[in-house]
């Protein structure tokens, strides 16, 4: 469970620790995201080593491929892609709204067509729940409905009513598989929506703090709003919900995002920004973002980041990796790819070090300082 060390004198920032049935996860954290059980382009070892404590997979594509057949032969998720850390499982439910090709809502659950093969699939918040209890892993996120920014408040209100009842019925439904025997060591978050409109989560928030979830998760957010919205939505929802349980800001992924959200008070970190940036060419340094192809590092025998300790920045210089992408090796991608997964781990670790010294403002301010001076598209 969840354990609050510390909190920040002059901010919202906290130090704590989750623990799950596959290890302890040291907060704030960085989750890389594995959405079809692999962090594309890396070695679980290398993900590992970087000092991850903790990775995301998806229910919805785990779902469709491989299938849960070949998930419960394998003995569940941790054993088929040999990982012994935490996993945490998203529901899928925004990925049945972004991705199939058809789908039907109601209160009861959705019917989607695959996105792989058209084929037809129907899930209750039930189902979400006993796949991810086929898929073993340490924290499950119930079914809920994610809208789209902009979104008028009357839909905003019909998808943050169904997504309370879907959480009720997820939770009464992992209750009742306790009840009938022993099951798997599994935390459940609850999610709060209710797009921009407080009200709405204030409402979303007070129904799901009533039942006895393990931890929170901030939905809705960074799907098309502008930063400061952001901001504020993450700073109202984090007041609404309990100091003793872990607090989740969902697709959250760039660094001074991610900074911000922790000064507000929010635990845990996931996006597919450190390796999709990777596999095309741009690196997350401590002075903003670098394109590697960019013709200034042809002849640039620096390493990429200077004050980077990855293997990457350890080994390779500028003028390698931009020669392994325009050359269009398989090398490139990863090693850039690793040296953004490592970068994002290593500002969660430099975050709570600086909680643990109550000097969390005095960082932030140096982090953006250098971070924001040549941020975009640098060549220094």
């Amino acid at each position: 469970m969840f354990e609050l060390i510390q909190q920040d004198k002059n901010s919202g920032a906290r130090l704590g620790k989750l623990t799950t049935e596959h290890g302890v996860i040291n907060t704030p954290c960085f989750m890389p995201v594995g959405t079809h059980a692999t962090i594309k382009g890396l070695y679980p070892k290398d993900v590992e080593e970087a000092g991850a404590e903790i990775m995301l997979s998806n229910t919805y594509h785990l779902f469709l491929r491989p299938g849960m057949e070949i998930i419960r032969k394998a003995k569940g998720l941790h054993n088929f892609i040999a990982w012994k850390k935490p996993i945490l499982t998203d529901s899928g439910g925004y990925q049945v709204f972004s991705l199939a090709l058809l789908r039907k809502l109601s209160d009861k659950g959705v019917e989607f067509q695959s996105h792989i093969d058209g084929f037809k699939h129907f899930l209750t918040p039930e189902d979400v729940i006993d796949i991810q209890q086929d898929l073993g892993s340490d924290i499950m996120m119930p079914l809920d409905e994610c809208v789209h920014y902009p979104c008028g408040k009357d839909q905003a209100e019909v998808a943050m009513k169904r997504t309370i009842n879907w959480a009720k019925r997820s939770h009464k439904h992992l209750e009742e598989h306790k009840k009938h025997g022993p099951t798997k060591k599994q935390l459940l978050f609850g999610i709060v929506q209710g797009a921009t409109y407080e009200d709405l989560r204030t409402e979303c928030a007070k129904e799901l703090t009533d039942i006895d979830f393990d931890g929170f998760s901030i939905g809705g957010v960074s799907v098309g709003e502008p930063s400061d919205l952001i901001y504020n939505i993450l700073s109202f929802s984090a007041k609404l919900l309990p100091q003793h349980k872990p607090r989740y800001a969902m697709g959250i992924g760039y660094p001074p995002d991610i900074i911000e959200a922790v000064e507000r008070g929010i635990d845990m970190f996931d996006c597919v920004v450190p390796t999709r940036y990777g596999r095309n060419g741009t690196a997350f340094t401590s002075t903003g973002k670098i394109i590697i192809r960019n013709a200034p590092f042809a002849e640039d025998f620096r390493a990429l980041d200077a004050k980077c300790g990855c293997y990457t920045c350890k080994t390779f210089s500028r003028a390698y990796l931009r020669h392994l992408f325009n050359a269009q090796e398989m090398l490139g991608l990863t090693l850039l790819s690793l040296h953004n997964v490592y970068f994002f781990l290593d500002l969660a670790r430099k975050i709570r070090e600086a909680i643990r010294q109550d000097r969390f403002s005095d960082f932030k301010k140096e982090f953006l300082s250098q971070y924001n001076s040549l941020i975009g598209d640098t060549f220094l």
